[in-house]
């Protein structure tokens, strides 16, 4: 019988228990944020950093920590929004994502997520938007 999971996705269930055990300070959790960006592939570390500024740029209360081994962004210990490079799953572009405890709700269905492969003024517009409106 084949694996029901990837070998990549087996990595991402370990890393959130791992998570879950660490007990670590806001500073701790960025600096493991930094960490998980320059260990990227460079195209994918490129996004990273510029969706990192972004976010913290716009939301400076949001707390960076890792969410199944990838950069997030929390608020109240929730997931707003996280970056998915595209070496993590090996898919074909790197992932912006929010969770439902963003406030993106718009009627009876919004987007949660969006591919992204390239950081333009009208992309980080877009983000920064989007930011906005999952923290209000």
């Amino acid at each position: 019988m084949a694996d029901v999971f990837s070998k990549e996705e087996k990595a991402a269930m370990r890393a959130a228990a791992a998570e879950r055990r660490k007990k670590f300070g806001p500073a701790e959790h960025a600096k493991e944020v930094q960490e998980k960006i320059k260990a990227m592939a460079p195209a994918d570390r490129k996004l990273a950093t510029a969706v990192h500024k972004i976010v913290m740029d716009t939301a400076p209360a949001l707390q960076p920590k890792t969410f199944y081994g990838m950069q997030a962004y929390f608020k109240n210990d929730k997931v707003i929004v996280f970056f998915q490079d595209a070496g993590k799953f090996k898919s074909r572009y790197c992932t912006l994502g929010f969770q439902d405890s963003a406030n993106l709700d718009s009627g009876q269905m919004w987007a949660t997520s969006f591919a992204v492969t390239a950081i333009t003024a009208e992309v980080e517009k877009k983000i920064r938007s989007l930011v906005k409106k999952a923290i209000a």
